[in-house]
Order: C-alpha cells, then sequence, then structure tokens
C-alpha cells in the first residue's frame, strides 16, 4: 500500500474531533463528584443515549477491521454476530434489565452477590475485568493502530498505543460514564456517516448492481449457513455458540450492560435497548457487505485486518477520508473509555469498597480515576501481542468462548430456577472456566479441532450439569436471595399499562425480531 497523503481539510475534521471530545470530558468532570456521577453518570440517561452508546462502545475499531476482514477472507458469515444482536438484547429488556434496575445494582457481579454469594461475585469480577482490558480494551488499540498505521507507516505500534489509550483515559477518569455516553453518541453518528459513504461509493464501483456484487464473490460467499466443516463459522456454531456469545454480552457484560443501570426510568432502559437493537443491523450493509465487495476491487490481499485500511486510502476522496479516519479514532476511543470505566467500576466496587465499608463517595471517585489509569496502562502494554495472533476476530471470539460458558448457565438458569445456589455458581464458574482454558490449550497444541462456536455450545452443556448436581446436592438458597431476583412475568409489563402500541418496547421487539428473522431468511 502506498503511503497516502493526508489533505489539511482531513487533517482538521480528525483534530476538531479531538478537540470536541476532550472539551466534553473536561465540562463534564467539573459536574463529576460521586462515585454514583463516575460510574453510573447519575441515573440519568435517556433512551436515545442509551440506544446510541450501546451500539458505539460495541461497534469497536476492533469490531470494524476484524468484521471487514473477516468478510472479505471467508464470507459475511461472521456478521451474525451483529445483525443477531437483537435476540439477546430482546432477552435482556424482557428478562434482565427490570431485575437489574429493581435492586439498583452498580455492577453486574453485584447481582450475582445477592443471589448467590460473595465468592461468584469475587470471581465472575476478576473474569469480566480480565476479558475487558486484555481482549476488548486491548483489541480495540491494536485495531486502532493499525488504522493509524495504514495512514502514518512510521507509526511504532506500542507508542500509538499508549497514546490512543491516554487520550480516551484522560477525559474518562474524570468525565465517568456521563463523558462515555455522550463521546459514544457523536461516535455513532460519525461513524454510520462515514461508512455508509464508503459503503455507496463502492457500490458505484460495481455498477450500482447487486448481481454485480454477488457474481464478484466465491459461490457461498453471502451465505450463513455453513457446512458442518467451515473453518469461519459451521452450522452447529451458529445455533450453539452465537446466541450464547450474544447472551452474556449483551445481557451479563458490565462493559455494555453499565450504561443502562444508568437509565432514568425502567421504560428508558428498554426503549435503549430496543433502539440498539436495529441500529445493530447496520453495520451488516455498511462495514461486512463492503468487505465482501472488495474481494473485486482489492485481490490478493492476504491479511484481512489490513482489508479497511486499504479501502478507505484507496476509495474515498477528500474529506470523506478524515471523516471516516475521525470515526475510527472515535471509535478506539468509546470501546476503551467503555471498557476503562466499567473495569474501574469493577475494582471499586467489587473489591476495594466491601473492604472499605466506611470510604465516602468522594473516595470512592477518587479511586476509580487511579483505577482507570492503571488499567489503561495494562491495555497499552497488552496491546501489541496481539499481532502473534492469527487474526483478530479469531483473537477476540477465542478469547470469549473460554469465558462465556459458565457464566451464561448461572444467569439464565440462576433467575428462573430457584433451587440454584451459591454452591452450585461458584463451583461451574471454577470448573466450566478451566474446562475452557483446557480446550483452548489443546487447541492451540493441534490436539483439540472442534471449533470455538461449538466448544461454546459443549461447554454450557458440561456446566449446566455441573450447576445443578451441585446445587441439588447442597442446602436451598435462602428466600431473601430469591425475592427480586428471580424472574416473575409482571416484570415484563411494568410501566406499559395504558402506553401507545408504538411506544410499547414489547411491540417494538415484535418489529425488530421479525427484520432480523427476514435477514436470516434472506442470507441462508
Amino acid at each position: 500500500m502506498t503511503n497516502p497523503t493526508i489533505s489539511g481539510i482531513d487533517t482538521a475534521i480528525v483534530i476538531s474531533y479531538f478537540v470536541i471530545v476532550l472539551l466534553i470530558g473536561f465540562i463534564i468532570s467539573r459536574k463529576t463528584k460521586t462515585g454514583e456521577d463516575l460510574f453510573l453518570g447519575g441515573r440519568s440517561f435517556g433512551w436515545g443515549l442509551i440506544g446510541l452508546s450501546l451500539f458505539a462502545s460495541n461497534i469497536s475499531s476492533s469490531t470494524i477491521i476484524g468484521l471487514t476482514g473477516a468478510a472479505y477472507m471467508t464470507g459475511i458469515v461472521n456478521s451474525v454476530y451483529e445483525w443477531m444482536s437483537g435476540i439477546p438484547l430482546i432477552i435482556a429488556a424482557l428478562i434482565f434489565v427490570p431485575l437489574y434496575l429493581k435492586n439498583r445494582i452498580t455492577t453486574i457481579p453485584e447481582f450475582l452477590e445477592r443471589r448467590f454469594d460473595r465468592r461468584s461475585q469475587l470471581f465472575f469480577s476478576f473474569i469480566t475485568i480480565f476479558s475487558t482490558i486484555l481482549i476488548e480494551t486491548a483489541g480495540a488499540l491494536y485495531a486502532g493502530t493499525l488504522v493509524l498505521q495504514a495512514f502514518f507507516p512510521g507509526l511504532e505500534m506500542w507508542w500509538t498505543s499508549l497514546g490512543l489509550a491516554l487520550i480516551a483515559g484522560t477525559y474518562t477518569a474524570f468525565g465517568g460514564l456521563k463523558a462515555v455516553v455522550y463521546t459514544d453518541a457523536i461516535q455513532a453518528v460519525i461513524l454510520i456517516i462515514g461508512c455508509s459513504a464508503m459503503t455507496w461509493i463502492m457500490f458505484g464501483k460495481m455498477g450500482y448492481s447487486w448481481d454485480n456484487v454477488l457474481n464478484s464473490v466465491p459461490e457461498g460467499h453471502f451465505s450463513v449457513v455453513r457446512p458442518l466443516d467451515d473453518e469461519a463459522l459451521p452450522w452447529p456454531g451458529l445455533i450453539l455458540g452465537v446466541p450464547f456469545l450474544g447472551f452474556w454480552y449483551w445481557a451479563t457484560n458490565q462493559y455494555i450492560v453499565q450504561r443502562v443501570l444508568g437509565a432514568r426510568s425502567l421504560n428508558d432502559a428498554r426503549w435503549g435497548v430496543v433502539l440498539a437493537g436495529f441500529l445493530k443491523i447496520i453495520p451488516l450493509f455498511v462495514m461486512v457487505i463492503p468487505g465482501a465487495m472488495a474481494i473485486s476491487l482489492f485481490p490478493g490481499l492476504e491479511n484481512g485486518d489490513a482489508v479497511f485500511p486499504k479501502m478507505v486510502t484507496e476509495v474515498l476522496p477528500v474529506g470523506l477520508v478524515g471523516l471516516v479516519l475521525a470515526g475510527l479514532i472515535s471509535a478506539i476511543l468509546s470501546s476503551v473509555d467503555s471498557a476503562l470505566n466499567s473495569s474501574s467500576t469493577l475494582v471499586v466496587i467489587d473489591f476495594i469498597k466491601p473492604n472499605n465499608p466506611n470510604i465516602t463517595d468522594t473516595e470512592v471517585a477518587k479511586y476509580g480515576r487511579i483505577t482507570t489509569v492503571v488499567l489503561m496502562v495494562i491495555a497499552a502494554l497488552w496491546a501489541p501481542q496481539i499481532q502473534n495472533f492469527t487474526g483478530l476476530w479469531a483473537y477476540l471470539q477465542q478469547m470469549f468462548s473460554i469465558i462465556v460458558p459458565p457464566i451464561v448457565v448461572i444467569f439464565l438458569f440462576g433467575v428462573f430456577n430457584k433451587r440454584v445456589n451459591g454452591h452450585g455458581a461458584f463451583w461451574t464458574l471454577i470448573i466450566g472456566t478451566g474446562i475452557g482454558i483446557l480446550l483452548f490449550a489443546l487447541g492451540e497444541m493441534g490436539l483439540w479441532s472442534l471449533h470455538y462456536s461449538m466448544n461454546v455450545g459443549l461447554m454450557v452443556f458440561v456446566s449446566t450439569i455441573v450447576f445443578f448436581a451441585v446445587s441439588y446436592s447442597t442446602p436451598a438458597p435462602l428466600q431473601s436471595q430469591l425475592d427480586s431476583l428471580t424472574f416473575k412475568a409482571e416484570y415484563m409489563h411494568e410501566g406499559t399499562e395504558g402506553m401507545a402500541f408504538y411506544k410499547n418496547y414489547k411491540y417494538q421487539m415484535i418489529a425488530l425480531a421479525a427484520l432480523i428473522f427476514g435477514i436470516l431468511f434472506w442470507l441462508w
């Protein structure tokens, strides 16, 4: 790839974005005084901000680079992780959002502590911090550095990762979740506009003909139901892996759910979740399909992670390059800021505060800021190591397949079955995670060939057996561990009495589900 020349207009757009982001962080930091301000934005978020922030925090630069690269190399099958996100979001809105908000928790592990015990809280919190920093944050920094290196080849991986982390860490440490959410909303708009423009230009190079697009890619490239031996996502993985990975991410992941916990009302939380479900369909059209179209426009690329930077540098005119680059940089920052804020929340609320019961709100905020800075440095140090893996998308999904199954099991059965208990939850986390690590190690050594998506389904089955076996062989939980912490059908209807149908989240979810299954049928 030749070194592209960045015009003055493009540079001005990027600099303006940085100035706006830092200004927002500075303004909000002046009103961020307590732990609740820092971690939950004072529980003041409306549905629009929640939906845009959920979308932006998930659509990181690692997602963009990973998805377009995967679409180029193996087809659009990995896009199911995006547009099928609406299904776990629907489950979250129906079942888990009411439970979380009723109990006014600050962290998701807090919910486990109340439903089960302190052991499960600490283990889950540690696993979440570990995965958020070393997978989400480091992955975003690595992908963001790849993008910047495409424009500025002389940049060093380590120093660039640290610089990006410093920018995001600065306004996150002082502005907290409110700064994160507001900058996320800006990022979502910029990213959608920039990627949509690039998609339209690429479609124009294909003669604005969908038939030309289909004829330009290998057979089966636009199918999401793949053979059993498919390396990207075999059809059993579509059934056994994708739904569980999605449920963990959207319903139990502090990194994502934290802005829902900051909602000003139950309905705002639900509407925001549904909005995110609709927004998650957009990447299929403006990120994934363009990655597949790039096969005919830029044949012969050996590294999938280089596809999106190639598209930006070769396709876009002056001005739009700056817009997309600003969108990508904002995607980096939105992912990093969300991860840093959620992880510092877990460290302070789950580990520091319980051991210091007399800590003040001001001190909670201080510890949160210090923790943000420490975690920022750790993520920046790990990010360059990701280049040793075969591909960014494979790195992300293989790591998730280790931690997800036992978490999914204890949350799903924990809210529906009143007999499962703390002993069962703790040992499910320990044994399930241990076996997951073992299978990953065996796979790296060539001794275990099952696709990671099918590993998820297998480990959900194993974790379920452990959960019930241990729970039913030990004493039943106390009533206090069940009240308001397990599912009740009436929770789904709260706040919707007498509401117009178009405002009722249940009708909105029906429309979302119909759209998702329509796309599944189209891409079958």
